[in-house]
């Protein structure tokens, strides 16, 4: 797992409760956490580039590309966006999990 700019917003400490309860083993358990790695850079990501003006963009991931985990990245978006970008990354990687567990436990009721 790499470290990206955005990673102390995202918490997850409820789902990782929620996952163990859901999955029957140690690797299913890895590989969903994988999974979630990758949704929640792509839902962070493209919520960012849709606040961020589109005339930024290039410039952004050209910051992003060369140097993903440099948390001068949020105070780049800050400049940019009028909304407070912590505060949006929070709520998406809130909204992610609640979507990952509600996910799991449909999915582990129809199994049954």
């Amino acid at each position: 797992m790499s470290v990206i700019f955005y990673d102390r917003l995202v918490v997850f400490k409820r789902l990782d409760k929620s996952l163990k309860s859901l999955v029957s083993s140690n690797d299913e358990l890895q590989e969903i956490w994988h999974i979630l790695e990758e949704l929640t850079h792509h839902r962070i990501m493209g919520c960012v580039l849709d606040k961020l003006p589109h005339t930024h963009h290039k410039e952004f991931l050209e910051k992003f590309e060369s140097s993903p985990h440099d948390e001068k990245l949020l105070e780049y978006l800050q400049e940019k966006i009028e909304d407070d970008m912590e505060e949006i990354i929070k709520k998406e990687a809130k909204l992610l999990a609640k979507e990952i567990v509600s996910e799991l436990k449909h999915k582990k009721s129809n199994a049954k």
